[in-house]
């Protein structure tokens, strides 16, 4: 199974693709997509919700998922933030919609559990799990954290599914090194 994980935004949309296969999670791909700069810097929103769709479009098409995992957007102190960030998360779900690939969505608070055990973890600890679960050697320059939260929202998913591994919750770090001592580096 395929599972493509988004972390909407309205300037930065981080994206993660996962393939789920005899319980081991392995990485298709993953990376932002820019909403500024070029022919959408003007702050037009519109042209902006169609960039993402495009380049969103464009992972489905080269990675052919089977499901699309996107992580809603729950508070905000900016109405018109929180408006533009459902208008980003309905392009995203239209473009996978278009493509035949089912949606589920799930809150911020459950996905960093599911990852972490903790559901108020930081960027930071969040792209610490997904590192160790998917066992990559990369840095977390900031890109890098919003293309983390996809992933995390994409190993949510196929956890949520039975297909993932079958890690449980850790109560902190100690229990994940014990259950996984091997990806620790």
């Amino acid at each position: 199974m395929i599972v493509l994980g988004v972390d909407p935004g309205s300037r930065v949309t981080g994206y993660g693709v996962i393939e789920v296969e005899d319980g081991r999670e392995r990485l298709v791909e993953y990376g932002v997509i820019r909403l500024t700069g070029g022919a959408h810097e003007r702050d037009d929103h519109q042209l902006r919700l169609r960039h993402l769709y495009d380049r969103l479009t464009q992972v489905i098409e080269r990675c052919l998922p089977d499901a699309c995992a996107v992580e809603m957007p729950v508070y905000g102190r900016n109405p018109q933030s929180m408006l533009k960030l459902g208008r980003a998360q309905a392009a995203i779900m239209l473009a996978a919609l278009n493509r035949e690939v089912p949606v589920v969505e799930y809150p911020p608070a459950e996905v960093k559990k599911s990852v972490t055990g903790q559901g108020n973890a930081t960027k930071e600890q969040v792209w610490y799990m997904v590192r160790a679960i998917l066992a990559l050697d990369e840095a977390a320059p900031r890109e890098t954290l919003d293309a983390s939260d996809a992933l995390a929202v994409a190993l949510c998913h196929a956890g949520r599914l039975g297909r993932g591994t079958s890690r449980q919750p850790y109560k902190d770090w100690a229990g994940f090194v014990r259950a996984h001592p091997d990806r620790i580096g």
